[in-house]
């Protein structure tokens, strides 16, 4: 297989140069680089219309965006979030001052355990920082319940749920906030880039000015923020994306639906559960490699890549573990096993829009050869 395409777990989706070569032009034209430009304002109301949400704004990073999230809504002390994500969600949490404690997830869905949550709950305690981990949608409606019994605000890290629906509206539409990445290999993209998602114009307002540096005019600084803002190269890139988005999802679920075919007769490979037709965008696709396959799940990630094939083990390690987080008492590993397990068995195969079915067909079948090689 050595001439065999390289396939990456997140291979970026981009659109045709010659969609995006008028955007550029009127960039130049206008010498407006940044700054909460044209394109800045065109996909600022693009993206509420497509979302289906009342108020959004752009930043250059989802990074910044969980910052200025926690700031915005004055959130101190502990906060409640999962040790199964990426690192930027735990870190948000430290930069901002507060202390992250963790929580066992959910074996099903690999989101927040909302009884865990409770349990994690002390007189410290603030806030809940769930993830839609790969886009799945967390038990918002008993999340929403437990901040209301105890006073707690609600920040939804949503970086993998851009476009995902349940209950007949927006995902991103719960919580006090909701933080988007659009970074380079999520299914929406902006090269880098991020937004807030939030319910009322004043506290958008609150955002913008926090996302810059916290002018509130040209000579009156009202709070001490940050440079958050989103230039018109990557906002003009997300206009052009949003156009075949709809598009692309359709590529992914074909490619899902081929994997969750291909691999029913594999044993020891368990595809992560499907949330239905309604909430998914097909930014991942999880497979759990259990003790009854032929091999272990870091062999056989090691035996992808020999073939080209370059699977992630999101998210190995968890949060937990890392060493600036590994001494906080919620972290103890008799306190996460469902999240340490889970840790030690997926493993993302490649999913993009650009992969045919006979991409997804190679993959299944080096998982297929390892086995029979093992």
């Amino acid at each position: 297989m050595s001439n065999e395409k390289p396939l990456y777990v997140t291979q970026p989706t981009l659109p045709a140069l010659e969609e995006f070569i008028p955007y550029l032009e009127r960039i130049w034209e206008s010498r407006i680089l940044t700054n909460s430009g044209p394109f800045h304002a065109e996909l600022e109301k693009a993206l509420c219309d497509y979302l289906g949400v009342r108020h959004i704004s752009l930043f250059n990073n989802g990074t910044i965006a969980l910052l200025v999230a926690l700031r915005a809504l004055r959130v101190m002390g502990e906060v409640i979030t999962t040790p199964y994500s990426f690192v930027a969600t735990a870190h948000s949490l430290m930069w901002n001052g507060n202390k992250p404690v963790f929580a066992d997830v959910d074996p099903t869905t690999l989101n927040l355990d909302p009884d865990k949550i409770v349990a994690a709950i002390t007189p410290e305690t603030t806030a809940i920082m769930p993830v839609h981990c790969y886009g799945h949608p967390c038990d918002v409606d008993r999340i929403r319940d437990i901040a209301k019994t105890h006073g707690l605000r609600v920040i939804y890290d949503a970086a993998h749920a851009f476009g995902v629906r349940a209950g007949g509206g927006s995902i991103l539409a719960h919580g006090d906030l909701s933080v988007l990445s659009f970074h380079a290999t999520k299914s929406f993209n902006t090269f880098e880039g991020g937004a807030i998602v939030c319910p009322d114009a004043t506290t958008k307002d609150r955002i913008d000015h926090l996302r810059n540096f916290g002018f509130e005019t040209e000579t009156t600084l009202t709070s001490i923020g940050i440079n958050g803002k989103m230039n018109e190269f990557s906002a003009a890139l997300g206009l052009v994306q949003l156009r075949g988005f709809d598009a692309a999802v359709a590529r992914r679920k074909a490619l899902a639906e081929r994997y969750r075919s291909a691999l029913a007769g594999v044993k020891g490979i368990r595809c992560h559960a499907d949330a239905g037709e309604e909430v998914q965008n097909y930014a991942y696709f999880p497979v759990m490699v259990e003790p009854e396959f032929a091999l272990g799940r870091d062999a056989l990630y090691e035996s992808l890549a020999r073939a080209k094939i370059f699977a992630r083990r999101y998210f190995y390690p968890p949060i937990s573990d890392f060493p600036m987080y590994r001494n906080l008492p919620s972290a103890r590993a008799d306190n996460l096993p469902v999240a340490r397990r889970a840790a030690g068995r997926v493993l993302c195969l490649p999913m993009s829009s650009n992969f045919s079915v006979a991409d997804a067909d190679r993959v299944v079948a080096c998982i297929a050869d390892a086995a029979r090689n093992a």
